[in-house]
């Protein structure tokens, strides 16, 4: 046989990129925190639903907490009151809670970080989630965002995977976001936990912004995805693909009522199928979330 036979160099053939979960000795699991926090970071609601679906999915079990206390402005970030299923009224304080579970069939724990994004002491908030992640002896963050773009709601929900982690950048062949500018608690931790040395990828959907309001299936179905490849393990969606067709039909339905609306979704359609990319890369995310940020300054009184 040749001895170049197979060689990728001699083929032309490009080898596909690294997994982000690394094999381990038999035995061993690998461990992974997902979080994702409702509001400034989480368009639609899409990242903390797809959270909380995954917690439900895999029977997450509570672990761990941060006191709300230290780091929410009550004014700003208000507790409601809620009816127990015994007909009692209840406080429900903002808080970030922390789950463990078990992906079914496979190697890998799951560490799920869900809460709202706190008014202070961002670094001591951190900081403390690192502890945790620490003693659960976490071996992978995947932070979980989105934000309102620019984009179709007909057509599929870009997200965007990417690193600022050299390392771990080129293992996967992918980007550095290109993004400058204010920054939620998701690009706070995302630096904090490269710091502590954990491999750290962040994902963000682009939510269509002229449908804005919680939920948005079809964007939390695309992270489902994502968050599915990079875990690489099979995930049981089919409710929710059902819920998103739905809501686009919905929306449809909407858009036909109003000329303007559907001539600015058309506009939409033809650049997205103009662009033919399967997804946004990290750059035309940023440009997205710069767009995000001046629509959203324009809505303060």
């Amino acid at each position: 046989m040749n001895s170049f036979e197979g060689d990728p160099a001699e083929t032309g053939d490009v080898p596909e990129p690294e997994r982000l979960l690394q094999p381990v000795p038999e035995g061993r699991r690998i461990t992974v925190m997902l979080a994702a926090f409702e509001g400034w970071n989480d368009a639609g609601e899409a990242a903390s639903d797809a959270l909380r679906y995954l917690n439900k999915l895999w029977g997450g079990k509570k672990v761990g907490s941060v006191d709300a206390d230290e780091y929410y402005d009550f004014q700003f970030t208000r507790p409601t009151i809620r009816r127990t299923s015994s007909g009692e009224r209840k406080i429900k304080w903002p808080s970030t809670r922390i789950f463990k579970a078990s992906v079914p069939d496979s190697n890998v724990d799951v560490i799920f970080v869900q809460g709202t994004e706190p008014s202070y002491k961002w670094r001591a908030y951190t900081a403390e989630l690192l502890v945790h992640a620490e003693a659960l002896h976490v071996d992978y963050v995947i932070l979980v965002g989105a934000l309102l773009a620019d984009v179709p709601h007909s057509r599929p929900i870009p997200v965007s995977t990417s690193t600022d982690d050299p390392a771990l950048r080129e293992r996967m062949d992918l980007e550095a976001s290109q993004y400058e500018g204010p920054v939620g608690i998701v690009g706070v931790l995302a630096e904090v936990a490269l710091l502590a040395g954990l491999p750290t990828v962040s994902l963000w959907a682009a939510v269509p912004h002229y449908v804005a309001q919680a939920p948005s299936p079809k964007a939390q179905l695309a992270l489902l995805h994502r968050i599915e490849e990079l875990l690489q393990v099979p995930l049981d969606t089919q409710d929710l693909v059902e819920e998103s067709d739905a809501w686009e039909r919905g929306v449809d339905e909407l858009a036909t009522e109003d000329p303007e609306i559907a001539a600015y979704v058309r506009q939409l359609e033809e650049a997205k199928d103009t662009a033919d990319l399967p997804e946004a890369s990290g750059e035309s995310i940023a440009r997205e979330f710069e767009r995000y940020l001046k629509r959203r300054g324009k809505d303060k009184p």
